[in-house]
C-alpha cells in the first residue's frame, strides 16, 4: 500500500508542469471551476497539487523506498480522472444551489403575496370555499366556487380574495332585495336578473384570468430579473436575447390581467350602488300603528290623565 502511495506521489508530482502548460494555454482545460482563470492554474499546479504529492510521498516513506508501477500509473492519469468528476460535482453543487435558491424565493413571494392578500382583503368579506360551497349554494355561487378554484391552482391566490368580495356583495345585495320586495313581484325578477348578469360576467373574468395566469405559470419573473441584473454582461446575446422575451411576456400578462381586475372592480362598484339603492328603498308599511310625534302627544296626556285620576281617589 505505501508502495502503491509513493508511486501515486511521483506520477502525481510529475503531471503538474504539462498541466500547468495545458492551463497556462486555455485555463478551461485544467481548472474544473465556472470561471477558471490562469492564477487558479498557477495556484493549482505550482502549489496546491506538488504539496499534495509531498505529503503523500512523505507519508510513504514510513514503507522505505519503493515505489510500484500501478500507483506511478494510477498517478499520472490522476488530474485527468480527477477534472471531469470535479466538473460535475461543482455542476450538482450549482443545480443544487440554484433549486434551493428557488424554492426560498418561492417561499419568501408566497409568503409576501399571503400578506399582501390579508392587507387588501376588505372588512367583513366572507371567504368562499371551493371545496365546501354554502349549503344552498345557487349556480352563480357555485361558478365563483369553480372560478376560485382555478385561480388558486395557478398559485394567484391575490386574485382569487376577489372571488370572495364579489361572493360577499353578492349574498348582501340578495339579502336585500328579499327584504325589500316579494318574490312575484316583477321588480323583484327583474333586479335579480340584472345582477346575476353583473356576476355571470365577473365570472367570465376570473375564467378568463385564470387562463392567462396559467400561460405564465411556469415564468419566474425574479428569476429572469436577476439574471439579467447580475450576470448581463456574461450572457450570450441569444440568451439575452431569450430572458428579456421571457420578461415582456410576463409583464404583458400582469397588464391584462390588471385591466381584467379594474373589469371586475367596476362591477364591483356597481354591486355597491344596487345595495345602497335598494337600502334606500322602502316598500313596507310602517309597524307602529302613530307616528312618532302623536304617540308622544298620547302618551303625555295618558300620563296627566292618570295624576287626575289619582286625586279624585284621594277626595
Amino acid at each position: 500500500m505505501l508502495g502503491f502511495l509513493q508511486g501515486f506521489a511521483y506520477g502525481l508530482f510529475v503531471t503538474c508542469l504539462p498541466w500547468c502548460l495545458v492551463g497556462l494555454a486555455n485555463p478551461r482545460l485544467a481548472v474544473a471551476t465556472e470561471n477558471p482563470n490562469r492564477l487558479q492554474v498557477l495556484f493549482r499546479y505550482c502549489l496546491l497539487v506538488p504539496f499534495i504529492s509531498m505529503v503523500l510521498w512523505l507519508t510513504s516513506l514510513w514503507g522505505g523506498f519503493g515505489p510500484s508501477l500501478g500507483g506511478w500509473l494510477a498517478g499520472l492519469v490522476a488530474v485527468g480522472v480527477s477534472l471531469p468528476v470535479e466538473r460535475g460535482w461543482r455542476r450538482w453543487r450549482a443545480r443544487r444551489h440554484q433549486r434551493r435558491l428557488q424554492e426560498r424565493l418561492a417561499a419568501e413571494s408566497e409568503r409576501r403575496r399571503a400578506e399582501q392578500e390579508r392587507a387588501a382583503r376588505e372588512i367583513g368579506v366572507a371567504e368562499l370555499d371551493p371545496a365546501r360551497p354554502p349549503v344552498g349554494a345557487d349556480e352563480l355561487v357555485l361558478s365563483l366556487c369553480r372560478a376560485k378554484l382555478q385561480l388558486l391552482e395557478v398559485k394567484r391566490a391575490d386574485l382569487a380574495s376577489q372571488v370572495d368580495r364579489f361572493y360577499t356583495r353578492y349574498a348582501h345585495v340578495m339579502e336585500l332585495l328579499t327584504a325589500r320586495f316579494d318574490r312575484s313581484e316583477l321588480a323583484f325578477e327583474r333586479s335579480r336578473g340584472l345582477i346575476t348578469e353583473v356576476c355571470l360576467g365577473a365570472v367570465d373574468t376570473f375564467t378568463s384570468m385564470a387562463a392567462q395566469a396559467r400561460g405564465v405559470m411556469g415564468l419566474d419573473g425574479d428569476y429572469v430579473r436577476r439574471r439579467l441584473e447580475q450576470e448581463g454582461s456574461k450572457l450570450s446575446v441569444e440568451e439575452r436575447i431569450a430572458l428579456k422575451r421571457r420578461l415582456e411576456l410576463i409583464e404583458e400578462t400582469d397588464r391584462r390581467l390588471r385591466r381584467l381586475v379594474a373589469r371586475n372592480e367596476s362591477a364591483l362598484t356597481l354591486l355597491d350602488d344596487t345595495t345602497v339603492a335598494l337600502a334606500r328603498v322602502e316598500t313596507g308599511r310602517p309597524q307602529a300603528t302613530l307616528a312618532t310625534d302623536r304617540a308622544l302627544e298620547e302618551l303625555r296626556r295618558f300620563i296627566e290623565g292618570a295624576e287626575r285620576y289619582s286625586r279624585n281617589e284621594r277626595r
